[in-house]
């Protein structure tokens, strides 16, 4: 992993802990929430305020999520919100984050300039034992306030004050006064600048979890499912229809039948010629290094050749993206690659929809070769992969990322995935709107044909 991390890859854009003062606010945090302290006196964080090295130090990778499903964060400095989030044990946890804290970037700032802000993603759920009980989270509640209270505090002291301006007699309570005086000196004159962080509540509808090997819960869609990364039978009794990776043209089917997906050569805005190059580079990659061959440079010049001396060898994905490119660039007949084709899932992307980012993390695992794609919308895959891997293989792979994702992420991710989607796809509570109905014959029978339904 050394690789990863001196280019960025992974830790990239942590915070740096190293102010004495930073280093106190924070232990003052960490014990308030856990009971422990570190002995660290400088170490990176990341949104939620978790660090590796402490979590080395304390040989607990979790101690910011104990069980796993009750998240909580340390807040040092409102620069935490451009930090990603390490050991998601929810997909969903990253955008509550971001959210809670842009919607209440002026108060955090100020509030962070006293002390540190701790708080946590709280849900009715206090341990996912069985995977029916993935099916209880329904809402998540973010409440935090400063290690020193002053948020509470200040909500004590505006109370107070209404009652002094609302009681005739007010200005004679010496008492009133007196708790008045003795709240303003910590939280200031909240009548000129209020102190207030409200709890914010957001749904927990489509998510993905880590927790029993990997599972995509979509119970928000007309037709609901859960899908297994393991056997769909491990997953037990469930309130909806279970699925597993294994199952292709299962999700193949639901996929359409959900409107979750589109073909890549039919995406707008979308150079699906070079998308497809790049794809089958990523599988000629992965075929050579499992044949030992050298990979040369890696220019596409060498994978041409490696192409050729691979002749009847070549994977099928790459054959089914061979057929498909040609056909883009007009020299071929259109391909019939239905669902059971090892490249079927390569040709998808997600629609623009509200859960754009969870398909295409579903599909990066339906399709693990195209690496690009793994490591934008699944890192915790992505990085369980790569540790198995030839060094080879993640030398091309660590080098190709540094080049071509790292310098433009933003760019690349809306050439992959198209724009993002807009702030009506959003629902912090609430319920989503149900998916259109199909109306072409493409939305009907999939983009290759007709698919094949699988057995539940």
């Amino acid at each position: 992993m050394k690789r990863l991390i001196e280019k960025g890859l992974m830790f990239g854009n942590l915070i740096e802990v190293s102010s004495p003062a930073l280093v106190e606010r924070y232990n003052r945090a960490l014990k308030h929430l856990t009971g422990k302290e570190t002995v660290q006196t400088d170490f990176h964080i990341d949104l939620s305020g978790f660090s590796p090295e402490i979590g080395d130090e304390l040989g607990d990778d979790l101690y910011l999520n104990p069980n796993g499903c009750n998240r909580q964060f340390i807040l040092l400095t409102t620069a935490q919100k451009a930090a990603p989030l390490l050991n998601a044990k929810f997909s969903t946890s990253r955008g509550i984050l971001k959210q809670f804290y842009e919607a209440n970037d002026a108060q955090l700032f100020a509030l962070t300039a006293r002390d540190a802000v701790a708080g946590e993603l709280q849900n009715s759920v206090y341990e996912v034992s069985t995977p029916a009980k993935l099916f209880d989270i329904r809402r998540i509640t973010v409440e935090a306030d400063t290690i020193g209270g002053h948020v509470k505090d200040a909500t004590a002291l505006a109370a107070l004050i209404d009652r002094f301006r609302r009681e005739p007699d007010g200005w004679r309570d010496e008492e009133l006064i007196a708790r008045m005086i003795a709240l303003a000196t910590r939280t200031g004159d909240v009548t000129r600048v209020p102190v207030a962080l409200p709890a914010m509540t957001f749904e927990q509808g489509n998510f993905w979890t880590s927790h029993f090997g990997g599972v995509y819960v979509f119970r928000d869609l007309h037709r609901p499912v859960a899908i297994s990364a393991v056997s769909a039978e491990s997953l037990g009794v469930l309130p909806v229809p279970a699925s597993d990776l294994r199952q292709r043209n299962v999700i193949a089917d639901w996929m359409e039948r959900n409107r979750l997906v589109e073909p890549i050569v039919q995406a707008r805005g979308m150079d699906a010629a070079a998308v497809l190059r790049q794809k089958m580079d990523f599988i000629l990659v992965d075929a050579a290094d499992a044949l030992n061959l050298d990979l040369g440079q890696a220019t596409r010049a060498d994978l041409r050749k490696i192409a050729q001396r691979l002749g009847s060898a070549l994977p099928p994905e790459f054959l089914g993206l061979a057929a498909l490119l040609r056909w883009v660039e007009g020299g071929g007949d259109w391909p019939r690659i239905s669902s059971e084709h090892p490249a079927y899932f390569y040709t998808l992307r997600a629609r623009a929809h509200a859960d754009r980012d969870l398909v295409n993390m579903l599909l990066a695992e339906l399709a693990p070769l195209d690496v690009r794609q793994l490591f934008i919308t699944h890192k915790e895959l992505f990085y369980a992969l790569y540790a198995t891997w030839s060094d080879r293989k993640r030398s091309y792979v660590a080098d190709f990322l540094a080049r071509e994702y790292q310098v433009d992420k933003a760019g690349a991710r809306a050439a992959l995935f198209g724009p993002e989607p807009g702030m009506e796809d959003s629902h912090p509570a609430g319920p989503r709107p149900a998916p259109q109905p199909a109306r072409s014959l493409v939305d009907l029978v999939g983009p290759w044909g007709a698919v094949r339904k699988g057995r539940q």
